[in-house]
């Protein structure tokens, strides 16, 4: 198995079980291993969900106040947008790939599990995130997106 896509699909499916089915990130994680990931795609599965789960406390409230302008709160949204969202905001704000690709991933995603509407709710919530994280338009999605 291999590729940033199917990996950023496991590590939501992982906080999705953590958060939903309570279960403890080390064992969502081990089950989530034992797909035959190669090195370097489990090494971003296991970063995604550690870095997203440790930085909840911070990455909440940029949701909360992107989303503000919906009917949705943070509590109210969907499980698996909710979980979509505090993934991509973290890699946004701490790791280096481009905020296009993050966008457009968690969007592709979104409209994988979530209802009709996830994709443009998740789409329009991290575009908001990303302005205020920067204070600029998000970058156009790179060629052959």
């Amino acid at each position: 198995m291999g590729g940033r896509r199917q990996a950023r699909q496991a590590a939501m499916e992982v906080l999705f079980q953590c958060e939903v089915g309570k279960r403890l990130l080390a064992e969502a994680l081990e089950d989530a291993r034992e797909r035959g990931w190669g090195e370097r795609e489990w090494l971003f599965i296991e970063d995604l969900c550690r870095g997203t789960l440790a930085h909840l406390r911070e990455l909440d409230p940029l949701i909360r106040e992107a989303a503000a302008t919906s009917t949705w709160r943070l509590e109210r949204m969907s499980a698996v947008d909710r979980t979509i969202l505090r993934m991509a905001v973290f890699e946004l704000r701490h790791r280096d790939t481009p905020s296009s690709v993050v966008i457009n991933e968690a969007v592709e995603l979104a409209k994988r599990y979530g209802t009709e509407d996830s994709g443009r709710f998740v789409n329009g919530v991290l575009g908001g995130c990303y302005r205020r994280m920067t204070g600029a338009a998000v970058p156009a999605s790179p060629p052959g997106r």
